[in-house]
């Protein structure tokens, strides 16, 4: 089993309360290739102890995910259910909380911002939404195969980072000229400040038309929706994170009331918030834990305020 950590320094994994016989690594992309990708991970977990074990992923930016092992993993997104997933699979943006079934095993994932979207890949982002495809579909096949074999392969402790800088790097498509709009509405989508399109509008200095185009094709959703989950994921990490599923203190000031914050959770985990915490969930609050303490060491080593993920 590799060791868990990060090479982050102010990083403990003791903090992230993982599971028995479970490991977690997670590491960030060189500093060239972060405003395309937010972070790498590394998941190993022993079958003889973890199989058939349920995970409820929540909603999120694109991202890909390997089975470095042979374990197979299965996922039901909405009304569409992928048993086994691909060997290497890219995660479309989601608006839904998702329940996957591991059994144990190595998994490698990376998290893909609209920015990394709009350089990796020509398919609109829109196309694949709230669904998993094979990463082959979308990258050449041989270097996605040579990718896995080569993880397969490596001492991941150590080598992770190297392997998929590399790959990552190699398949960058030039810059558009859409970047800097980009990077302005992925900021406006993370501004708790930012209520409504009209804003983005106005910054961006496009149609309301136009930006529902750009959005939909490097984001995946029009900007009012990605908006309104931003909003509600961030009330939820919040309770989450503290452990007070109750503790509606935590939901945004922007949410009218109550019954307001309850209607988005009903859209984005087709549940309450309460009920999706009682769940068994402990891969994910960890993931969750882990990405809040690399947060904190990387803003604390620039001097910087934390931004929620």
């Amino acid at each position: 089993m590799i060791e868990s950590g990060s090479s982050i320094v102010g990083v403990d994994p003791g903090r992230w309360g993982l599971p028995p016989a479970t490991a977690f690594r997670i590491e960030l992309p060189a500093p060239d290739l972060r405003p395309f990708f937010t972070d790498y991970y590394l998941l190993d977990s022993d079958p003889d102890v973890h199989a058939g074990a349920v995970s409820y992923p929540m909603p999120s930016w694109p991202m890909i995910r390997i089975r470095v092992s042979a374990d197979p993993i299965s996922l039901r997104l909405g009304p569409r259910c992928y048993d086994p997933l691909p060997a290497a699979a890219l995660y479309g943006t989601t608006t839904r909380a998702m329940q996957t079934t591991t059994h144990g095993g190595v998994t490698v994932g990376v998290g893909i911002t609209p920015l990394g979207w709009s350089r990796l890949f020509s398919v609109s982002a829109d196309k694949v939404r709230d669904q998993v495809v094979p990463l082959w579909e979308l990258l050449p096949a041989p270097a996605v195969t040579a990718l896995v074999d080569a993880l397969r392969t490596a001492d991941l402790t150590t080598e992770l980072s190297a392997i998929l800088d590399t790959f990552l790097r190699a398949h960058l498509l030039p810059a558009s000229p859409c970047d800097d709009a980009i990077r302005v509405l992925s900021r406006m989508i993370a501004d708790e400040q930012v209520e409504d399109i009209g804003s983005a509008s106005h910054e961006l200095g496009l149609s309301t038309a136009a930006l529902r185009r750009l959005s939909a094709r490097y984001f995946g959703y029009p900007p009012k929706l990605l908006l309104v989950r931003a909003r509600f994921m961030r009330s939820l990490l919040r309770m989450m994170l503290t452990g007070e599923c109750a503790d509606y203190s935590a939901i945004e000031p922007t949410y009218f009331d109550k019954s307001h914050f309850l209607r988005d959770a009903r859209r984005f985990l087709d549940t309450t918030p309460r009920r999706f915490m009682q769940r068994s969930n402990p891969y994910v609050l960890g993931i969750l834990r882990a990405r809040r303490d690399v947060a904190r060491a990387v803003a604390a080593a620039a001097d910087l305020p934390v931004t929620p993920r």
